[in-house]
Order: C-alpha cells, then structure tokens, then sequence
C-alpha cells in the first residue's frame, strides 16, 4: 500500500513541475503595442480626463511587460479609446434629500487592432466607478476619479493580454 501512495505522490510531484502560467495569452506575433491618447467625447469638461486615463493605461502595460509600448507607426496592435460618459450621481441621500455620497463612473468604448494581421481582435465598452462624500471638497472628488481610472485600465489591460 504504501508503494503504491510513493508512486502516486511521485507522479504527482513530477506533474507539478511541468506546468506553467505566466497569466498571459498574447499571440506570439504581438510584440510591441501603441497607445493613442484616448479621445474624450464624454462632456464632462474633467480636465485633463484622457491624459489620466491614457498615461495610468501605458503604466500598467509598461508594469505588465507583456507588450513593449511604442509608437503608432511601428506598433504589432493597437488600442484606441473614447471616454463616452462621466456622469457623477447621488448615491446615498440622508434625511431632508441631503445627498452625502455621490458616485462617479467612466464609461470607455475601446479597440484593439491587430496590425500584423490586419484585423480588429475586439471592440469594448468598460466601465469603473467610484464614491466619494459630498461636501468633502474636490480632494475626495479626484481621488475618486483616479479610482474609476484604476479600475478602467486594469479591466482594458486584463482583456488585452489575456482575452484572446
């Protein structure tokens, strides 16, 4: 009996090693990627909205090293956007119709383009959010803009590199 658990638990042990994830599925004909400044058809009047947003999404692709960043003309893929909406509602009203949290979200439409091989590999819309208390200035207002963006860009880059 206990020849038998030694061998199963060898094998096992031997299986371990030959399995390997690196939590990326990039077709190994991508190798570089540009990143346009994002258009911002939103009408929220944020400034400085696409800047944000297009720099905390070349961050995280620079983070990730799946994909080297560089430019337009040179890229294997390409990903586009448009910031669509960003509307900030009211959350949690109090008593009297106090409104004392708020919520903002950032609404995206994103393309993806393979260049190598000439195709759109996906067209998106994302989504990211983020509460803040109301009377609390603009500080808590950015911050939770800045949350919203985080949130966007890990989305965009998790569908990039591993949603083929």
């Amino acid at each position: 009996m206990r020849f038998i658990i030694s061998i199963i638990a060898f094998g096992l042990l031997n299986l371990i090693g030959c399995y390997s994830f690196t939590g990326s599925s990039v077709p190994t004909h991508l190798k570089t990627i540009a990143i346009p400044l994002f258009d911002d058809q939103s009408g929220s009047g944020e400034p400085g909205l696409r800047e944000k947003l297009t720099n905390k999404l070349i961050e995280k692709f620079r983070q990730d090293n799946s994909l080297e960043l560089t430019e337009r003309t040179n890229a294997d893929c390409i990903l586009e956007g448009i910031i669509l909406s960003m509307p900030d509602k009211p959350q949690v009203v109090t008593a009297g119709e106090t409104v004392s949290k708020a919520r903002v979200t950032i609404t995206v439409k994103v393309n993806y383009q393979d260049m190598k091989l000439k195709k759109k590999v996906w067209e998106k819309q994302f989504s990211g959010w983020a509460d803040y208390q109301i009377g609390s200035g603009n500080t808590e207002r950015d911050a939770s803009i800045d949350i919203a963006i985080e949130k966007l860009s890990e989305d965009i880059l998790l569908e990039a590199v591993s949603g083929w």
